[in-house]
C-alpha cells in the first residue's frame, strides 16, 4: 500500500508557472504507475497527465500538451508536475494517483486505473 501526499498549488497570474509535487511513502515507489488528475469545481475529475513505472513513457492530456511535464524521481519516491504557461481554465484541485497492476512500460490515463488517491492540492490560476 502507498500513501500520497500533493504539494505546490497555490494562486497564479495567467502565464505563470507552478510545479506541483507527489511524495509517496512506502519503498516500492518505483512499482507504480502514476498519473496526475485534476478537478475543477462544478465539473468531473479530468485525466492531465501520466508515467509509467520506470518514467520513460509518458502521456498527456490534449489540454495541456506543450505546457506541462509530468516526471518522477524513484529515488525520493517522489513524482511532479511542472505546469507552464497557466490559463485561468487550468484552476482545479489537482489529485495525484498510483498503482502498481500495470507492466513497466505501461501508461494509465483513467480514474478506474488506479487504486490510490491523494487528498489533492488546489491551483487557481487568475485572469
Amino acid at each position: 500500500q502507498v500513501q500520497l501526499v500533493e504539494s505546490g498549488g497555490g494562486l497564479v497570474q495567467a502565464g505563470g508557472s507552478l510545479r506541483l509535487s507527489c511524495a509517496a511513502t512506502g519503498r516500492t515507489f518505483s512499482s507504480y504507475a502514476m498519473g496526475w488528475f485534476r478537478q475543477a469545481a462544478g465539473k468531473e475529475r479530468e485525466f492531465v497527465a501520466a508515467i509509467s513505472r520506470s518514467g520513460g513513457s509518458t502521456d498527456y492530456a490534449d489540454s495541456v500538451k506543450g505546457r506541462f511535464t509530468i516526471s518522477r524521481d524513484n529515488a525520493k519516491n517522489t513524482m511532479y508536475l511542472q505546469m507552464n504557461s497557466l490559463k485561468p481554465e487550468d484552476t482545479a484541485v489537482y489529485y495525484c494517483a498510483a498503482d502498481r497492476r500495470w507492466a513497466p512500460s505501461s501508461i494509465q490515463v483513467t480514474m478506474a486505473d488506479y487504486s490510490y488517491w491523494g487528498q489533492g492540492t488546489q491551483v487557481t490560476v487568475s485572469s
